[in-house]
């Protein structure tokens, strides 16, 4: 914490940082009151700060804030607080609550799962139409005792083909009826080569928060969930010519 003191006999304070938090105000606090030496005021003041009886010698304060994000923005003033010696002030009211990148990338988000067709077996030199099958996400969190609201959805497909081969798009694909197998789609792609391949995927997910049912607000940043790798084993065509013709001779080597 950051205390600094003016000639008006206000107190500057800068609080610690809160995960959820976001600080956009600089806060100062003062007396309620000062006794001097009027005894009317003396006794108003001492009624007060009797309020404060939590700890010894405890004295009421008048908090006060300045948006920072508004430079020549005026005070605001907020509520009267106790503050105990050699304690730390409590944290006024009216805190703005965020969820930072950090707690959207901690939330259990469910990656898509992997779909391939012809199937887990392709063809060196085919297109095989590659997919996922994502969905729209939400959840509801706890930040200083407020209910925070959280949805996420998907934005971007990073794709590995397992062959040194990489892709990027905006779009999941999806699968297509069996008589367009072999079909380019946006997410498909051609082995060039024999063997067993691993396909990977990572989401990029973006998210919004709402605040004890208030309106959505975007969240800075982004969460990559990686989905589990699909292996596709990818095979070698032969094509064989024969002599025969089948509408000749149906029964010929080549034919049935």
């Amino acid at each position: 914490m950051v205390i600094n003191g003016s000639q008006d006999g206000t107190i500057a304070f800068t609080f610690p940082k809160v995960e959820g938090v976001a600080e956009v105000y600089t806060y100062s606090y003062a007396p309620a009151c000062a006794t001097g030496t009027d005894t009317l005021n003396s006794r108003t003041c001492a009624a007060l700060n009797s309020r404060c009886n939590a700890e010894p010698d405890g004295i009421m304060v008048v908090w006060e804030r300045m948006d920072i994000r508004n430079p020549g923005a005026d005070w605001q003033r907020l509520e009267q607080a106790c503050l105990y010696p050699g304690k730390p002030p409590e944290r006024p009211g009216d805190v703005v609550i965020a969820v930072t990148e950090k707690q959207l990338r901690e939330l259990p988000i469910k990656a898509p799962a992997l779909g391939a067709q012809p199937g887990r077996h392709t063809l060196k030199g085919a297109e095989t139409n590659i997919f996922a099958d994502p969905a729209d996400q939400s959840f509801a969190i706890d930040i200083l005792r407020r209910r925070v609201d959280i949805k996420v959805k998907p934005s971007e497909y990073r794709w590995t083909y397992g062959d040194g081969t990489s892709l990027v798009t905006r779009f999941p694909g999806g699968p297509i009826p069996e008589l367009r197998w072999g079909d380019k789609t946006v997410t498909s792609h051609v082995f060039t080569g024999t063997g067993d391949f691993a396909i990977g995927l990572t989401t990029v997910f973006t998210g919004e928060f709402s605040v004890d049912g208030g309106p959505f607000q975007p969240i800075a940043g982004t969460a990559q969930v990686p989905s589990d790798p699909k292996t596709l084993s990818v095979w070698r065509s032969e094509v064989k010519l024969y002599a025969d013709d089948c509408n000749v001779n149906p029964s010929g080597a080549g034919c049935g």
